[in-house]
This record gives structure tokens, C-alpha cells and sequence, in this order.
């Protein structure tokens, strides 16, 4: 038996609706227009039926806190710093303007690791996002917790060195700057209270990042994002990434594609060469 099984299976379910503010905040925050087929952006799905803790329970990191009762969806692992690993995405069909969204989450898996960093714990967490017209979204997720960072753990990423991005070789690239105004705005789209990506002391000093901390999920839109530029509105059918290193508000973040139909490749680069994220992708037949 391990240490969480009780929590393996446990059951969430949320609704939630697409309303038209929500559409044009993302659309803001992503510059960028509506898709022309008038369905939802791919990606969105990210900022509906999002945990609503009390701002009196959340945790000193800003996510909410967790115990042993049965209200508590995710187990209180006694690790302080959490971090989304990974998912995988299937869009089964685009949600809508207006659209009633119920999504059911369960607890697939928790287990314990060993890294460099210490002792980890990942969980992964099956999402179902329905809407009245069916089953649209199909995500597993992985979270990670991880072991405090002591003040002697030195800062993460490393500097960037004076090497360069080299982006010969993909068939779409683009260069955006996460700026502080981005993170807040995405922060407030997803109602993430991480303190990690707008207090930069408790970036620093606690838990030891070099700067205030790209959302993964921000960065994995914006990957989306390029797939829309190339492929146009809502074209991919799957999508998975994976985190590999932290990105850095302010600093250049390289987003580059290749490949077409069920075999596309995306990830995310500094400015360095150092790589942020791994993704793939699927295209509709």
C-alpha cells in the first residue's frame, strides 16, 4: 500500500460556462483575433472550472492548501513546491460561445520518485471537459511536488550564456518576450495564485528561481498558438508537452514547429539554446 492509494480514483466535478468576456480577455492577453470559425480558441479550456479555495485557505505558495479530508481533491503531500509537469491533450471537438461546461477529474496515479533535486511526487490527474454537444477535451495532467530549495540551492536557470538559439532546421519559428504584464494577465485568466510568477522575492528567495516564472501552461499556449499561425483556428486533434526547464519572465522565449499531419514537433528555447519545453502534436484528418 502506498502512502497516498486512498487518494487514487477520488473524483472532482466542476461546470462552468464560455462566456464572451473570458473569449476576448485571451484573446487580449494573446494579441491575436478571434478564431474565424467562431469556436473558442484551442487552449482555453485551461481557464474554465478552475478551483475556487477561499483566499483565507490557500497555502503559502499561493495554491490551495490540502489535508487529509474528503473535500480535499488532491492529496496533502508534504512537499512545498508544486509544479505542472506535463499533459496530454485531445481536442475531440471545439467548445463554443456561450457553452455549458461540466469537467470531471479523477486521480489516475500518485507515485514517488528520487531525483537530483531529492525526493519528487507526481500526479496525474485525468480531465473530461463536456460541453451539451458532447465530450470536447480529454487532458492528463501530471503534477510534481518537489522538496524545499535550501538558501544555499543556487539560482535556476543558470544565467544565460553567450551562445544563440539556432532555429535552422524548423518550419515555423517565433520570438516573444514574457513580460510581467503577461504573467499577470494569464494568471488572472486561470486564477493561479502561484506566487512564483508575480512575488519575485518568494521566486528568489524560497524557492530559488532566477526570475518570476513563465506558467507552463503559458507557454504551452503559446506553442498552440504558433501551431494556429501555421495550420489556422482549432486545427490540431492532439497535443501533449512536457516541461524541461523553467522559462524566465523578460527574457526571449524561442517558439519553433516542424513537421505536418500526425507527426508535428514544437518546443520552446532561450535565447542560449537551452530548451524550455518539448511538445508534439496531431492535425485533424
Amino acid at each position: 500500500m502506498g502512502a497516498w492509494d486512498a487518494w487514487i480514483g477520488r473524483e472532482e466535478v466542476r461546470t462552468d460556462r464560455v462566456d464572451a468576456g473570458l473569449v476576448s480577455r485571451w484573446l487580449a492577453t494573446f494579441d491575436r483575433d478571434a478564431p474565424s470559425d467562431g469556436n473558442v480558441p484551442q487552449g482555453l479550456h485551461w481557464c474554465l472550472c478552475l478551483p475556487d479555495a477561499p483566499t483565507a485557505k490557500l497555502g503559502p505558495d499561493g495554491h490551495p492548501l490540502r489535508d487529509d479530508g474528503l473535500a480535499s481533491f488532491l492529496p496533502p503531500v508534504p512537499l512545498p513546491r508544486r509544479m505542472w509537469a506535463s499533459s496530454k491533450v485531445a481536442f475531440l471537438q471545439p467548445l463554443h460561445v456561450g457553452a455549458v461546461v461540466t469537467r470531471t477529474s479523477r486521480i489516475l496515479s500518485i507515485s514517488e520518485k528520487s531525483g537530483n533535486s531529492g525526493q519528487l511526487v507526481f500526479v496525474d490527474v485525468a480531465h473530461e471537459t463536456s460541453s451539451e454537444n458532447g465530450l470536447a477535451v480529454r487532458e492528463v495532467q501530471s503534477i510534481v511536488y518537489r522538496a524545499a530549495a535550501g538558501l544555499e540551492t543556487p539560482l535556476s536557470p543558470p544565467v544565460e550564456s553567450a551562445r544563440s538559439f539556432d532555429a535552422n532546421g524548423w518550419d515555423a519559428q517565433r520570438v516573444v518576450v514574457p513580460s510581467e504584464p503577461l504573467l499577470f494577465r494569464y494568471s488572472a485568466l486561470t486564477f493561479n495564485s502561484h506566487r512564483i510568477h508575480y512575488d519575485l522575492p518568494y521566486a528568489r528567495d524560497e524557492e530559488r528561481y532566477r526570475g518570476l516564472v513563465v506558467h507552463g501552461p503559458l507557454t504551452a499556449s503559446l506553442l498552440l498558438d504558433l501551431a494556429r499561425r501555421a495550420l489556422g483556428d482549432n486545427a490540431l486533434a492532439s497535443f501533449a508537452f512536457r516541461g524541461l526547464s523553467p522559462a524566465i519572465c523578460g527574457e526571449a522565449l524561442h517558439l519553433v514547429m516542424r513537421g505536418s499531419g500526425n507527426e508535428i514537433e514544437l518546443a520552446a528555447f532561450a535565447g542560449d539554446g537551452r530548451q524550455i519545453m518539448a511538445a508534439s502534436a496531431q492535425g485533424h484528418i
